[in-house]
């Protein structure tokens, strides 16, 4: 690749930088919600218990809008589509902060998740049409990031303003900060029509039967989805154990997700290298054992000198570094033509089984009169075994992708044949 090919355009940057804000405030809408669990389940009077049911309605929902959405967002000048989803979500988010009992902020969540889905979908669209292919790589890194940025500045800064200003202030402050990304959307990007002039492409259907055929596509959606069902096993959970049994302080939380975000953030790029140079099997079994070390630590055999501010962010280090694994591994699966509709199956299969793993957990734990969490044991088992099974997928995985051996030339027969 030459130099000048490697550089990104001014006009890409512009681009990458609103669809990365666009992403960070898609996560950070989403992550927000778990942390402050606690604080509304008290306000609103509903058992902590059950605030899975909160993080869980939103990832069905957004499970939901992106299968609906594969079929018709690709009408409409992508961003025009943006623009509204991001709306939809500003409206919802806000929605939220006026919540009265825990049906209404279900609802609220729904509808974030209706919108927040087809949105991330479209961003990703439109680095991908905007982007030349040498850099879009890159790109999708710096989009992909807000992950870890949400965590190390979004998550403490809502905290605090919920410390501050109550429970309902940092909904308002998400909704206020993506109508500025509305109005940068609109302002930054271009019209993207292109893919209008496109034939409808009747083969689209062809190819994801061909797609659905293939054992290492489903072998992909199988690790996607356990490892997404075991994270959401335990993390809408994480506030409110802290809190309420292991005694942490409500003030400390905005530390916790910051420690947690930055070796994340760090984390993630050595395990992009490693990948690279060991590949991602070894890489997510070697996690996926740290995971188990953390869940037996923390849920299972904590004891009162174990430090808070070590156990917890290893578990988002180790969860973060699988998913640099898994998607290293998964751009090997589709062919080029097959890239968009194995993606959004994808993030169907991964919003689905967040769902589902926050829905169980919300079934396995109660809560008890002094506000602890009961019946964590069984939660962190389900988690454990979960995430063991993964490794072994991943493993047939690599197996199934690997290059088949070239052929051997036949021997040339002696001359004296």
């Amino acid at each position: 690749m030459s130099p000048a090919a490697a550089k990104t355009t001014s006009d890409e940057r512009r681009i990458v930088l609103v669809i990365a804000a666009v992403q960070f405030i898609n996560v950070l809408d989403f992550m927000m919600v778990m942390p402050l669990g606690p604080d509304f389940a008290a306000a609103l009077g509903f058992a902590p218990s059950h605030i899975g049911y909160v993080g869980g309605s939103y990832t069905l929902a957004a499970a939901v809008a992106g299968l609906a959405g594969s079929a018709f967002l690709d009408r409409f000048d992508r961003r025009t589509a943006l623009a509204v989803t991001l709306a939809g979500l500003v409206v919802a988010t806000a929605l939220g902060g006026l919540a009265v009992d825990l049906p209404t902020l279900l609802a609220t969540r729904v509808l974030a998740g209706l919108f927040g889905g087809p949105a991330v979908a479209l961003g990703i669209a439109l680095v991908a049409d905007c982007v030349a292919p040498e850099r879009r790589g890159r790109a999708m890194g710096v989009v992909m990031g807000t992950f870890s940025l949400a965590a190390v500045l979004g998550l403490p800064v809502g905290l605090e303003l919920a410390r501050l200003g109550g429970w309902r202030l940092p909904f308002f402050a998400v909704a206020g900060l993506a109508a500025v990304v509305v109005a940068a959307a609109m302002a930054v990007l271009p019209p993207q029509r292109g893919h209008l002039t496109e034939g409808p492409g009747p083969a689209v259907l062809a190819r994801l039967g061909s797609l659905l055929s293939r054992r290492a596509v489903w072998l992909a959606y199988a690790t996607a989805g356990l490892l997404q069902m075991q994270a959401f096993v335990v993390i809408p959970n994480i506030s409110a154990y802290v809190q309420h049994n292991l005694g942490y302080p409500r003030d400390g939380l905005g530390l916790l997700y910051m420690v947690g975000g930055a070796l994340t953030f760090f984390g993630m790029r050595a395990a992009g290298r490693t990948v690279d140079r060991y590949g991602s099997a070894p890489v997510t079994l070697v996690n996926t054992l740290l995971m188990t070390g953390v869940l037996w630590a923390g849920f299972l055999d904590y004891r009162a000198w174990m430090p808070i501010l070590v156990i917890f962010p290893l578990f988002m280090l180790s969860n973060g570094a699988r998913m640099v694994a898994n998607s290293a591994v998964y751009s090997r699966v589709p062919h080029p033509q097959e890239r968009a509709g194995f993606m959004a199956l994808v993030s169907a299969v991964t919003h689905v089984a967040a769902a589902a793993g926050s829905f169980l957990s919300a079934q396995i734990l109660e809560t008890l009169p002094d506000g602890r969490l009961d019946n964590v044991a069984a939660m962190a088992w389900v988690a454990i075994a979960l995430g063991l099974a993964v490794p072994p997928l991943m493993y047939g995985l690599e197996r199934v992708l690997r290059p088949a051996p070239l052929p051997q030339p036949a021997p040339k027969p002696h001359a004296a044949d």
